[in-house]
């Protein structure tokens, strides 16, 4: 068979990948990704130019967007005409363009995602900044290459007198590749670029200093500059975007209602969407606090509505929402632009140079049009000036003539003219001949020449042509500026923690003896008289030995310093403890901490909310002994807890309390023993050390709990110690009755330990106005005030407290901060409480 020389032989493999780069790179320059110089895309740059062909300039009534639509298609753009419209749609969207480059009228969507109209009902004209990024564009500013069937011509890039790319932004997503550059403030930018024209060494933090940040159409709050400069200096970077928030209260019929008020939403989120997220949220029960939702967003503005239930905290609702919703959004910044025909990641340097240098070579290029023109003009009036010196000669000459073409060669050849020149001579209309018009082309003429020096002076000075382009930016600032609606905030965090979105608020908290542990809200306790029976706290059986042996009132977001018996410290949030019912038995602490010894036991809580670097820790072990750290010491936790006090065999830890330089320390034994001395007694000592003696006991008895106190505690309401037997008695005593003693004594007498009393539980600083929760054996609660419980002196017995059952006995006690900041909290060793 005879081979056909019309067929070429390929390797399938290399044409497949050869063709699959061409449509790569024609989806890449052709079609997805912005200009550096003038940041529009080729669809938008073909709209633009055809309504500028048209005659659509901002001073003109709109069209019908068809006719603009149909005139692309049918010049410059070789695809579908829903590409063409959506590009013109989006060009005139004020919540997708920072600065919208076409004025439309009719419906363009909204931004609740709804669909524009179709394009034979919307009309449209280019908007003044649109009309500005085609300027000097008859001067030959940009080239222009034949459009798709060589018919016509088209720019291959717009003059654009102001940098639109950064000004506006872009998105687009390419083969392999995506841009996403978010849109600016047209005064920061100009400032910038300015700023980068008269300084070309300018450093980076000078440069944002003029840009600090986007600045999105739709406002917002961008949190944290970290992000924003490392998409300045990368050219890549996310951006956290929240809702701009504030609280009203409503008034209703008969109530006042809290209600969060969203007025700005982060750019590109749909409104309708985001509303029909928190409501699935609510529904779902993943948000609560919210009891209406609803949009009342008009032509004054965007609002959204959320009415608050009455029991809400406002701050924990809103943190959810901007945890869980689109109120708070990321943007990823890539700012992947065309550069000399590829695409380039840039930083924002670069995308400023770029666009200077392309104005550069515009302003150089209209100079030199200008130039050329001048010049010809010049010509065709020197002619002129020779005609009108010899005009009587030139008239004969003409008529002599035989014909045009005679006439033209017979005035070359006697004055030495151009054919130019002779042609303009012959076209001269004789009212150009009178002594005024002849005035005004020598003015002309002298004109001419001055301003092609001017020219010919910018051509030859680069800082002339630098000069023009700060006046024109200038001129565009102040004509076109407008004020930031994006707000920059300092980040507090790259997320939410846990605790933003639940409430702060006080819990009383139960550990049992066998490690269960609960939180449980405050209301569900009532406060009773003195004596009364109380409500049950924990579930209560015969048959079960467990109980509960720690009591205390915290805030939800406080960070819980956990002591055990062994000296050990761990590291937990209220809010990390499960909540549970009065009668709940709760959850092991095996199962939230990291326990290294199956015998340890939590012997001592303590609430904290800051560690700061003037307050003290002290801790005080059933021995007497007594140890004093700095709370910075504590402030890094770790998962599996850290030796917070040496212990001697047998030694358990039973106290701990925070303190400053200068206050009293008070310790109390079961025997009713108790000793008051200065802190600073003690002096500072590492973790890993075990203290020093601080109240001198015997064998048989035991430490029980410390306080401590201050001068303004003296001089306070709460001026009292409680003091709680196991048998239910208690007395009140003034603090200024237990005198100041040298560290490490015997103490005196604090209650009369006998028979009828039991042994000493628990102490307490309390006043007139306080409350005081004691926990029983039989696991009973009791919330009571202070002020129906006598003060006494010292050496007393007391008063009954609470009525017990047989072989009941109180375990521990908690009293209640007026002000709700740190809870003060006793603990009883395990000894005593059995």
């Amino acid at each position: 068979m005879e081979e056909d020389k019309n067929i070429s032989i390929i390797n399938i493999g290399q044409e497949m990948k050869q063709s699959y780069m061409d449509y790569a790179m024609s989806v890449i320059i052709g079609r997805a990704l912005p200009d550096v110089r003038d940041g529009l895309k080729p669809v938008q740059r073909r709209v633009l130019y055809a309504m500028h062909s048209e005659g659509l300039i901002s001073t003109r009534k709109t069209s019908k967007c068809a006719g603009v639509v149909g005139e692309v298609l049918k010049k410059l753009h070789p695809h579908g005409d829903s590409s063409v419209y959506d590009a013109l749609v989006h060009l005139v969207q004020p919540w997708s363009k920072r600065m919208p480059l076409i004025d439309g009228q009719g419906n363009f969507g909204s931004i609740d995602g709804d669909s524009p109209a179709a394009y034979r009902y919307t009309e449209c004209r280019l908007s003044p900044l649109g009309e500005s990024l085609l300027t000097d564009i008859e001067q030959k500013t940009v080239d222009f290459i034949p459009n798709f069937d060589d018919s016509t011509e088209e720019p291959t890039v717009l003059p654009a007198i102001w940098p639109n790319l950064l000004v506006n932004g872009a998105d687009g997503i390419a083969v392999g590749m995506a841009t996403h550059i978010p849109p600016h403030n047209l005064v920061e930018v100009i400032n910038a670029t300015i700023g980068l024209i008269e300084n070309p060494e300018i450093t980076f933090e000078e440069l944002v200093r003029h840009i600090p940040g986007p600045d999105f159409p739709t406002g917002g709050i961008i949190s944290g500059t970290g992000q924003i400069m490392s998409a300045y200096r990368t050219g890549r970077g996310i951006l956290r975007v929240s809702a701009k928030t504030h609280f009203e209260t409503l008034k209703r019929k008969s109530r006042e209602v809290e209600a969060i008020i969203a007025t700005e939403i982060p750019y590109q989120v749909n409104k309708k969407r985001l509303i029909e997220k928190i409501a699935e949220l609510v529904n779902d029960k993943k948000i609560e606090g919210i009891s209406n939702l609803r949009d009342e967003s008009d032509r004054e503005g965007l609002r959204i509505v959320i009415e608050l239930k009455r029991d809400a905290t406002s701050e924990v609702v809103l943190n959810q929402l901007l945890k869980l919703t689109p109120l708070r959004s990321s943007f990823g910044v890539i700012n992947l632009a065309i550069v000399d025909g590829r695409p380039v990641v840039c930083t924002l340097r670069q995308m400023i140079s770029y666009f200077v240098d392309h104005r550069r070579s515009v302003i150089a290029r209209r100079t030199q049009f200008q130039l050329n023109n001048a010049e010809k003009r010049l010509h065709v009036l020197e002619g002129f000036i020779i005609a009108l010196a010899n005009l009587d000669e030139v008239i004969d000459l003409i008529k002599k003539s035989d014909s045009p073409a005679d006439a033209r060669e017979n005035l070359i050849a006697k004055y030495q003219l151009s054919a130019i020149q002779a042609q303009a001579i012959l076209d001269l209309r004789l009212q150009k001949l009178t002594g005024l018009e002849r005035l005004a082309i020598e003015n002309e003429h002298a004109a001419l020449v001055k301003e092609i020096e001017r020219l010919h002076s910018i051509l030859g000075d680069p800082k002339q042509i630098d000069g023009i382009i700060v006046a024109e930016l200038a001129e565009a600032k102040n004509k076109y500026g407008e004020a930031r609606r994006t707000l920059i905030e300092e980040a507090v965090g790259d997320d939410f923690v846990l605790e933003d979105l639940i409430e702060n608020v006080e819990m009383a908290v139960t550990v049992s003896n066998k490690g269960y542990v609960k939180r449980t809200n405050l209301d569900n306790y009532r406060a009773q008289k003195r004596g009364g029976k109380g409500v049950s706290g924990t579930s209560s059986n015969a048959d079960d030995d467990d109980f509960t042996q720690h009591f205390f009132v915290a805030e939800t977001h406080n960070f819980m310093l956990i002591f055990t018996s062994s000296g050990r410290l761990y590291w937990l949030k209220v809010y990390e403890i499960p909540e549970a019912g009065r009668t709940a038995k709760g959850r092991n602490l095996i199962n939230l901490l990291d326990l290294k010894d199956d015998e340890e036991q939590i012997t001592a809580v303590l609430p904290v909310k800051v560690f700061s670097d003037d307050q003290y820790v002290v801790m005080a072990t059933d021995q007497g002994a007594i140890k004093r750290i700095e709370l910075s010491a504590f402030s890094k936790p770790r998962k599996g807890g850290i030796v917070a006090c040496t212990l001697k065999e047998n030694e358990k830890l039973v106290g701990v309390e925070l303190s400053k330089t200068g206050d009293d320390i008070l310790m109390s034994a079961a025997s009713g023993k108790a000793i008051r001395f200065n802190s600073d007694d003690v002096r500072d000592m590492g973790r890993t050390a075990r203290g020093v003696r601080g109240l001198k006991i015997s064998a048989t008895d035991s430490l029980v709990g410390i306080k401590v106190l201050s001068l303004a505690d003296e001089e306070s309401k709460c001026n009292t110690l409680l003091t709680v037997c196991e048998n239910g008695y208690g007395k009140r005593t003034l603090l200024s009755e237990y005198r100041q003693q040298g560290r490490g004594g015997k103490g005196v007498i604090d209650i009369q330990t006998d028979e009828r009393n039991g042994s000493v539980v628990g102490i307490a600083i309390v006043g007139d106005e306080s409350e005081v929760m004691l926990m029983t054996s039989g696991g009973k609660v009791i919330r009571m005030k202070v002020a129906g419980i006598s003060v006494v002196g010292r050496n007393t017995k007391g008063v009954r407290m609470v009525s017990l059952d047989q072989d009941e006995k109180v375990l521990a006690l908690a009293s209640m901060a007026e002000s709700s900041e740190v809870i003060e909290t006793i603990d009883a060793s395990e000894p005593e409480v059995e």
